[in-house]
């Protein structure tokens, strides 16, 4: 950043802290330059009215060459111009996928998209890439990207609770803002079950598993080839080979996979909003005398009660119970729309 000439104050490094918060606290230490020190002396740029600071004038006062300090905006909302009206509607939240950003627009703000992509570039200085995107669709999970500023890039490494998750944004499904939830259910796993993840996806929440917790064996499963390689990368980089088993297969096969291993299940992750209902009962076909479920899904608060319910009647088709049942909103997806994550005590009835 370029340098100017101020006034500045010359305090031998011994009484400098002292000096620096009497600056402060009295509001008379310009924050908008750098402090410099030259050998036994600290240079504290200053405001201009100090003559009725007897304490300071006790001080040498100098004119000094000062570094002008780079100003970071506070939000990426600060640094565009477009029209007035347009304001409110700029998303206040995005995902930050290692040095990835993702963020959705509505359709009164495309046209600006490359000016929203450079600011928030400015204002996150570990980010490379700017990516606009189109919400989840399709079994396999994908978003329809498009990069709008910076690198042309869509592969990064995320980093969350001292794990490491390589991610091709473009090819695979990862919500950062799933870490807190990850940790939580590797906190419930107790030690010696058998766990499957049924949409794995890159495999965060069977890591996170077998990191954080001491499960017999994870069953890793998805039927996205990107993701499946991504998921073996990641099970060898976090080193748990030996309590994950990452398998490339539709999750309707569960039974057969688990009927190899001569297993069921004591923990199932479904982890795939808006379509888990379809696989509810493939699951209830694969728990032992008593599982405990997580359901992932998306959808309207009025609605909740009644999914719920929909769950309960489709256990007593299976001649299973569910004796515990508790939900809790992870995050906001649209207005009165929810992400929410659904604790299950899935037991048989004998």
């Amino acid at each position: 950043m370029p340098a100017e000439i101020i006034k500045g104050l010359k305090v031998k490094v011994s009484e400098a802290e002292k000096t620096r918060k009497y600056l402060y606290m009295n509001k008379l230490l310009r924050e908008d330059y750098k402090i410099k020190r030259e050998k036994e002396y600290i240079y504290f740029p200053i405001k201009n009215q100090l003559s009725e600071n007897k304490e300071i004038n006790s001080f040498i006062t100098i004119n000094k060459e000062f570094e002008k300090k780079r100003v970071i905006p506070k939000s990426y909302k600060d640094l565009i111009e477009i029209p007035s009206s347009l304001k409110n509607i700029l998303p206040t939240s995005y995902d930050v996928i290692g040095d990835i950003i993702l963020i959705k627009l509505p359709k009164e703000l495309v046209d600006y998209q490359k000016n929203i992509g450079e600011a928030l570039l400015s204002t996150h200085k570990n980010v490379k890439t700017v990516c606009l995107s189109k919400p989840v669709s399709g079994e396999l999970r994908t978003r329809n990207i498009k990069i709008i500023a910076g690198e042309k890039n869509t592969k990064t490494i995320h980093k969350e609770y001292g794990l490491e998750f390589f991610v091709d944004v473009n090819k695979t499904y990862f919500s950062p803002r799933l870490a807190n939830e990850r940790k939580r259910i590797a906190n419930l796993v107790k030690p010696g079950e058998t766990v499957v993840d049924m949409f794995a996806g890159v495999a965060p929440f069977s890591i996170m598993i077998a990191k954080y917790a001491n499960p017999k064996i994870v069953y890793a499963i998805d039927k996205n080839k990107d993701a499946v390689n991504y998921a073996k990368q990641n099970i060898n980089h976090n080193k748990v080979l030996d309590r994950v088993e990452i398998i490339c297969e539709d999750a309707k096969n569960i039974e057969k996979i688990l009927k190899k291993n001569n297993t069921k299940a004591d923990r199932i992750i479904m982890n795939l909003p808006f379509s888990a209902y379809t696989f509810f009962p493939f699951a209830l076909n694969n728990i032992c005398t008593i599982c405990t479920i997580h359901y992932y899904d998306i959808i309207k608060e009025e609605r909740i009660k009644e999914l719920l319910v929909k769950l309960k009647e489709k256990a007593k088709e299976k001649n299973i119970n569910l004796i515990d049942i508790t939900y809790n909103k992870i995050k906001t997806y649209a207005p009165r729309e929810f992400y929410i994550g659904i604790d299950i005590t899935a037991k048989k009835i004998i």
